[in-house]
């Protein structure tokens, strides 16, 4: 895959049969990409899954590439929308809180398992075996939520966003919430019983300590 071949989009087809069609395909599609990884994904199983002719892919995106490149702006658009509502739910609100606020709900968005729950799987895929569309990802998607949260850290601890004890901070706090978003191995339950169940606690869990452990540095200065 190219960089040029990432950031253009194939129009879609304007006929409501073509529309149906070209939707299942990216619904399919992100499902096997997610699960299986692009490589590893033939255009013949997609088309299968999806019900669409083995020239489907052709006609709609081009060729796989394309359809991994619609694929990947779904994601992006539903992260944005993410990042947006996380971000709302604190406004007006001490900065404190608008970290709890942001870690309740991007964790509740993350670990939903409704029909976009591929995406959590699919970026997981992306940061262990890069393709250029994780280029895409962090400028549109994860640069302008960790600017929002160093500059609520940045508040809270006294310093610049820039500090790099913020953006430590800022990274312990997004790969807690990464990691809690996980499906919970049978394993990992057996083991931690009742915790591992206990969204609403991690939840709580997760901000509370990275909040105490922003205090804390920034008592250090």
């Amino acid at each position: 895959m190219s960089s040029a071949s990432l950031t253009l989009v194939r129009p879609p087809k304007t006929s409501a049969a073509s529309a149906d069609t070209r939707q299942r395909l990216i619904e399919s599609a992100a499902v096997l990409f997610a699960a299986e990884g692009f490589e590893n994904v033939t255009v013949r199983e997609i088309c299968k899954a999806s019900n669409a002719n083995v020239a489907a892919i052709n006609y709609h995106f081009g060729d796989k590439v394309g359809l991994y490149r619609a694929v990947i702006n779904v994601a992006i658009s539903s992260m944005l929308e993410t990042n947006e509502l996380a971000q709302r739910a604190g406004d007006g609100l001490p900065p404190e809180d608008r970290i709890r606020s942001f870690v309740r709900v991007f964790i509740g968005r993350l670990s939903s398992d409704g029909p976009l729950a591929w995406i959590h799987r699919l970026m997981a895929r992306e940061f262990e075996r890069p393709t250029e569309a994780l280029d895409q990802v962090m400028t549109q998607v994860v640069k302008p939520r960790l600017s929002y949260l160093s500059s609520v850290a940045g508040e809270i601890m006294g310093l610049t966003p820039a500090d790099v004890r913020v953006q430590r901070c800022i990274g312990s706090l997004q790969m807690q919430c990464f990691m809690a978003a996980r499906q919970v191995p049978a394993s990992f339950e057996k083991t931690f019983g009742a915790a591992a169940r206990d969204v609403d606690g991690t939840v709580s869990h997760i901000a509370e300590f990275s909040l105490g452990g922003m205090r804390a540095i920034a008592a250090a200065q």
